[in-house]
């Protein structure tokens, strides 16, 4: 159980918060490459923590990131015209450029004037199919971080994003979750449940496809220098051998779950207190397809999602599109990962009171969770620098592999070795 007040601030990620003021000292991902498909097309309206901001691409194909407001009387520039280099403001015509120089002011066409001012732009970087941005303290700008999607070839890639109304802790906490894997998504975790026979999901793409059938894993938690990564221990028919599920927490808001052939690199970003952006990046060594996971996830159907606006469309107004009759068949009357993650996390309400739960063993990681972020917070307060800040990523991963008894299962991972924390 989490106190009220510990709640409440983990929760609050606006300016001048603790949270807010350590989300803002890293990179974040504000929009994908295909929000801004080519030069001088349509800007994009961004919120990130608690702020609005937008993102354009001008003549030349580079990515801009200012307030949305302008800078000469308020008018957003989310409305503006994309063109000649720069983002022109309908109001009066002011244009700026991708780095936040004033590059006309027509009802003031005084170029002296114009040279003194400078719209607040941010720090960009595109980077494995995403728009990343630093909106924190300009003296601060941290080493960009790479994870290991940025090196895939774009056949091997898939890039996502699912706009969902609710906090981003409780998305967070659901992906560190494991105990979850096999109940709420049963029928691909766990097919023959019906019959009470456990026969393996042969869809090596799906992250749900378990490789046991055992609903109540034991985890073994280890802190790193990225956060923490934890495995989920599994009975199998060889009492001697183990499942051993291994899942990163990458502060603050980062995982990696693994599928029998990809892997999905998930990022919470927080929109505000109630919205966040979900990022899924799926990779690995074989060609795969935006509409094969599209349909993985049950985003396929648009009662449950706008792939024009990337948002999560189901509510309670019709129950999250559940349905009581399919329910004889399937575990939750919904269909795929995603659909059943973002639901139960919507049905928490758009910021959950964790002060009312009863937790039990198989939430070790969650409270991990809470805990190196209270850690993480605490370290910005005093000046210190925060788990995960500026680390190299590319060697953080995930797996799903068979444990002997003895071994360590910090071996299945080696590339964690060096990130491992003393």
């Amino acid at each position: 159980m989490l106190s009220r007040e510990d709640n409440e601030l983990l929760c609050r990620v606006g300016p001048g918060t603790p949270v807010g003021a350590l989300m803002r000292r890293f990179w974040h991902p504000v929009c994908t490459s295909a929000q801004l498909p080519q030069p001088d097309c349509a800007p994009l309206r961004v919120r990130l923590l608690g702020e609005n901001y937008v993102a354009f691409r001008d003549s030349d194909g580079k990515v801009g990131f200012l307030e949305e407001l302008c800078m000469h009387r308020g008018a957003s520039l989310a409305l503006g015209r994309v063109e000649e280099g720069g983002i022109r403001c309908l109001y009066h015509g002011w244009k700026f450029s991708a780095s936040g120089t004033v590059m006309e002011t027509p009802n003031h066409a005084d170029p002296k004037y114009a040279a003194r001012l400078k719209a607040p732009a941010f720090p960009v970087r595109e980077e494995g199919g995403i728009v990343w941005a630093y909106v924190g303290p300009q003296d601060q700008v941290p080493a960009f971080s790479r994870y290991a999607f940025m090196d895939a070839e774009p056949a091997h890639r898939v890039v996502l994003r699912i706009n969902v109304a609710c906090n981003y802790l409780q998305l967070v906490e659901g992906g560190e979750d494991s105990s979850h894997v096999g109940v709420l998504h049963t029928n691909m975790a766990r097919p023959g449940w019906k019959d009470d026979e456990f026969t393996r999901n042969p869809d090596v793409v799906n992250p749900a496809a378990l490789a046991s059938n055992d609903l109540e894993p034991v985890l073994k938690i280890e802190t790193t220098t990225f956060g923490f990564h934890y495995v989920a221990l599994r009975k199998t028919d060889d009492p001697a051998v183990r499942n051993a599920r291994v899942v990163p927490f990458i502060v603050p808001y980062g995982r990696i779950i693994p599928a029998p052939a990809f892997l999905f690199t998930v990022l919470e970003v927080p929109e505000d207190d109630t919205h966040t952006s979900t990022f899924i990046v799926v990779h690995g060594n074989a060609p795969v397809t935006e509409d094969k996971i599209i349909e993985l996830l049950g985003l396929n159907d648009p009662n449950y999602y706008d792939r024009k606006n990337c948002t999560f469309t189901a509510s309670w107004l019709d129950s999250f599109g559940q349905n009581r009759e399919l329910m004889k068949e399937n575990w939750t009357g919904l269909r795929g990962v995603e659909v059943e993650d973002a639901s139960i996390g919507l049905s928490q309400g758009p910021l959950y009171d964790r002060s009312r739960e009863h937790l039990v063993p198989a939430d070790q990681a969650v409270v991990r969770v809470r805990r190196v972020l209270l850690d993480a917070v605490k370290a910005v307060a005093e000046g210190r620098q925060p788990a995960a800040l500026g680390l190299d990523l590319s060697g953080v991963g995930a797996c799903d592999a068979l444990l002997e008894e003895g071994d360590a299962w910090q071996d299945l991972l080696p590339s964690h070795r060096q990130t491992a924390a003393a």
